[in-house]
């Protein structure tokens, strides 16, 4: 493998130290790294002041306008008094250089993942997700994209095809699920209709989540895209048909008491998790020269893998 493909091996401790003291902070030389895979996280301690946590962004990910418009849509919803962490500004500016990588800064959330369980809990995230959508819904992302059976579905698909990511064996019969899979996800869209597409968090499941004793606190909004509202509501859903039936109706009842909701919408929810499914496989076969994969999902690209995939995506043709 060629090292200059590796996207974050220039990210020493040094380097990281380096890039928080460059915005006039005085670190510590405490270092912790955080989970996270699509970028590098990690805690840094701030001499006589409380830790921040540094976000070195994936190179080539993003441009320089998408990552600043997910930091202004930040500041909106903790300007309307969410509980939503906003990155810190020094002169102004929330996005920094150093040593070729880009970075920004937010003050240290503490909490834990929650375990949702009454629907009280179901209907107090509706709530906020409505009043986040309601900000969301006050003007476009432009350099942001839109969650779309092309992106999410089509091309991803496409690639891993395209790639020869997929075991020989394998290729016909995940091709043939694949265009099926395509064929209902876009007869969804149709029962759907015209859907408002709004500024949504994108990523809206627990593990994006702090729970604090006053309640939860959304964090990474690096998914941040335009998208139907239905997407950031269906990824908190678990358990059986009735569980989440049960608890989408909690979810809504507090959602619409701040935003409007389209019940056409409902339609896509099979849609959206099969886009999911397809989307995450090309993730992992994108980021594999990236050494952090293949010690984190060693269990993927292999032919039991992709025997799944196709299975799944057969079962998600019989749901949608």
């Amino acid at each position: 493998m060629n090292t200059q493909t590796i996207p974050f091996s220039g990210l020493t401790p040094d380097t990281i130290l380096t890039a928080v003291d460059s915005v006039g902070l005085l670190s510590d030389g405490r270092l912790l790294a955080l989970n996270s895979y699509e970028n590098r996280v990690y805690q840094v301690g701030i001499e006589n002041a409380a830790p921040v946590i540094v976000k070195f962004y994936r190179p080539e990910r993003w441009s320089d306008a998408a990552i600043l418009e997910e930091h202004a849509f930040l500041t909106e919803l903790a300007d309307s008094e969410l509980p939503i962490t906003p990155a810190l500004s020094f002169d102004d500016h929330t996005l920094f250089y150093s040593a070729g990588f880009r970075f920004a800064l937010f003050p240290k959330q503490s909490g834990r993942v929650p375990e949702i369980q009454d629907y009280e809990t179901f209907e107090w995230l509706g709530r906020l997700i409505g009043r986040l959508h309601a900000v969301g819904a006050l003007r476009d992302y432009q350099a942001r994209p839109t969650l779309s059976i092309e992106n999410f579905g089509i091309e991803p698909s496409t690639y891993l095809l395209e790639h020869n990511i997929i075991p020989p064996e394998l290729v016909d019969a995940y091709q043939t699920t694949v265009n099926l899979a395509l064929v209902q996800i876009q007869r969804c869209y149709q029962q759907a209709g015209d859907s408002q597409y709004l500024r949504l968090h994108g990523d809206c499941y627990p593990g994006n989540m702090l729970w604090h004793d006053d309640g939860p606190h959304f964090v990474d909004f690096d998914d941040s895209r335009m998208g139907p509202a239905i997407q950031d509501l269906w990824l908190i859903l678990n358990g059986n048909r009735q569980e989440r039936q049960l608890q989408l109706d909690a979810l809504l009842q507090g959602y619409t008491t701040f935003y409007d909701f389209n019940p056409r919408e409902l339609y896509l929810i099979e849609a959206l998790r099969t886009l999911r499914l397809i989307h995450y496989s090309a993730w992992l076969a994108r980021r594999w020269n990236d050494p952090a994969f293949p010690n984190a999902f060693p269990w993927f690209n292999t032919l039991d893998y992709w025997q799944k995939r196709i299975e799944e995506l057969a079962e998600q043709i019989e749901l949608m």
